[in-house]
């Protein structure tokens, strides 16, 4: 089941977030953290979020198995005026117990129709390039735009160039 939380959900749920994040990062998704990583990390992470739901600027949707979290997705909605039919689709994580089951489709399908609901038309993210993830975005319809050499540190430290990818609905 695919729900969206609201701040206060995330806080019924933080340990629940705080081990799918160190879940991907453990098992090297390159979502914005190096190896090693920190207990303090992983909570002002998932603090920033809920202040970022709070404020409106970032929604949560949760895919839960069991009531217990199993995947995320954020759609980060820009707030300028001359951007705002467009979002960023950020943080697609499946803990790895749970993938190869749809899940990351799901949330993908779920974020999309979220995101025509707040009248956002362009879809925009980036994974690593030769990451799996380009497959499931292909998939799901999304257009690879192009790559920026030694981009991001992988989880391991080493710089690695990005995929970018849109959407329009």
């Amino acid at each position: 089941m695919i729900q969206e939380f609201t701040a206060e959900q995330i806080r019924s749920h933080f340990s629940d977030f705080a081990a799918l994040l160190r879940d991907a990062v453990e098992g090297g998704s390159s979502i914005g953290f190096v190896l090693p990583l920190a207990e303090t990390e992983v909570q002002d992470y998932w603090n920033g979020v809920i202040e970022a739901v709070q404020s409106g600027d970032k929604r949560l949707l949760v895919a839960l198995d069991e009531g217990a979290v199993v995947g995320t997705v954020q759609l980060n909605l820009e707030t300028r005026t001359n951007g705002n039919h467009r979002a960023e689709v950020a943080k697609l994580i499946v803990l790895t117990s749970h993938r190869r089951r749809g899940i990351g489709k799901a949330l993908l399908d779920a974020v999309e129709a979220l995101a025509r609901r707040l009248n956002r038309s362009t879809l925009f993210l980036d994974t690593v390039l030769g990451d799996q993830a380009e497959r499931l975005y292909r998939f799901a319809g999304y257009t690879f735009v192009g790559s920026i050499p030694a981009y991001a540190r992988s989880t391991r430290g080493v710089l690695e160039a990005n995929a970018i990818y849109y959407k329009l609905l």
